[in-house]
């Protein structure tokens, strides 16, 4: 039985995501429900996408992600299914999809049709788990969609480099539960541009010319503890995802503050490097 993962921004306060986990199991005792997040910001769907690309590679092949964000069904957002990297996406056709596809090219997309079949206006507890328990059977994305070529897209997410490949200018996507702030700026692209070069990350008034590649690099632990500049630095990391970060060393937004509150920053503000 294929793992069902659940990525929602319901929150754990209502009702809604035990009413779709119990769904899946009314169909499917045997199923396996695993929760990505229920705490994506409340339509938000670049925070979504960031997340879902980094969890579902950890996932074994075969793997099914009900999405359940911006997920109302309306002329200008259809559902989608879709077979991407072996896996398998059900969500709304609102973007979410060209984000996470950076790496690769989906497999298959339909279109689901089968509303007609079923009265809701939760189309996550009914719709989208139909669709989930269908592909957990075995079944085919052909019976419950008509297969599309394309997507909708997101556009001015994508940093841009100049003309002369000394500058970057990219743009904050994600503030993670420590208020450390993920930019879309890869460590791929910080390399193939920079070429090794000196650098200055620019975003308001932080400044930084140094990237590490753990938090804790930015500490100079030969110094005796009570002389170090260690709670509250602010230092620049590539993170686990590959993505440049920008963070207070040990931060705690409901005390101390976080990089966004510090920095004052905040989602899609410009985060710009500048090579010699």
């Amino acid at each position: 039985m294929p793992i069902i993962t659940l990525t929602t921004d319901f929150g754990i306060k209502d009702h809604f995501v035990s009413a779709v986990k119990g769904a899946i199991y009314s169909e499917l005792p045997d199923a396996r429900v695993v929760d990505i997040s229920h705490e994506i910001s409340p339509f938000h769907i670049t925070e979504a996408a960031y997340i879902i690309q980094n969890a579902y590679k950890s996932f074994p092949k075969g793997s099914i992600h009900i999405v359940g964000i911006d997920s109302e069904l309306n002329p200008e957002n259809k559902h989608i299914a879709v077979k991407l990297d072996d896996h398998y996406f059900i969500c709304a056709n609102n973007g979410l999809i060209c984000l996470i596809t950076s790496e690769f090219n989906p497999e298959k997309i339909v279109e689901i049709n089968i509303h007609d079949a079923i009265a809701t206006n939760f189309p996550v507890l009914d719709v989208f788990v139909a669709v989930a328990c269908h592909i957990a059977r075995g079944g085919t994305l052909e019976v419950i969609g008509k297969p599309i070529s394309e997507i909708k897209t997101i556009k001015g997410i994508t940093p841009i480099v100049n003309v002369g490949n000394t500058q970057i200018v990219g743009s904050i996507i994600y503030i993670d539960n420590y208020g450390n702030l993920v930019t879309n700026i890869t460590r791929k692209m910080f390399d193939d541009v920079g070429k090794g070069r000196s650098f200055k990350i620019t975003a308001r008034n932080a400044i930084f010319d140094q990237v590490y590649k753990r938090y804790s690099d930015a500490i100079n632990f030969n110094i005796e503890k009570s002389k170090r500049e260690e709670d509250g630095k602010k230092l620049a990391v590539f993170n686990s995802s590959g993505y440049l970060e920008l963070a207070i060393y040990k931060s705690n937004p409901k005390t101390v503050g976080g990089a966004s509150s510090l920095f004052g920053l905040n989602y899609r503000d410009t985060v710009s490097i500048n090579f010699e």
